[in-house]
């Protein structure tokens, strides 16, 4: 495992997603941002879901998914209703 596999939220799948979508740092995830990393990643994996979208913004923030704010956590399970295949 990696650079991605130590920040919080990320496991060795979602890791090797990352990297198959051309994410292979944490930087490359921050300047990405979860929602365009899951964007990517649904590409390549249509069961992309809630979750895995919320795990990226902790792995940005640096912290669980469930530490995440209310608002931000509004605003991502917006945006992932609107793209959910």
């Amino acid at each position: 495992m990696g650079e991605l596999s130590k920040l919080p939220n990320i496991g060795k799948v979602v890791e090797e997603q990352l990297m198959q979508v051309g994410i292979n740092t944490a930087d490359e995830l921050k300047s990405t941002g979860a929602k365009a990393a899951w964007l990517k990643i649904q590409q390549i994996d249509e069961s992309a879901c809630i979750n895995r979208l919320l795990a990226l913004e902790g792995a940005i923030r640096g912290v669980k998914k469930t530490l995440i704010p209310e608002e931000v956590k509004a605003d991502l399970k917006a945006f992932y209703q609107c793209h959910k295949k």
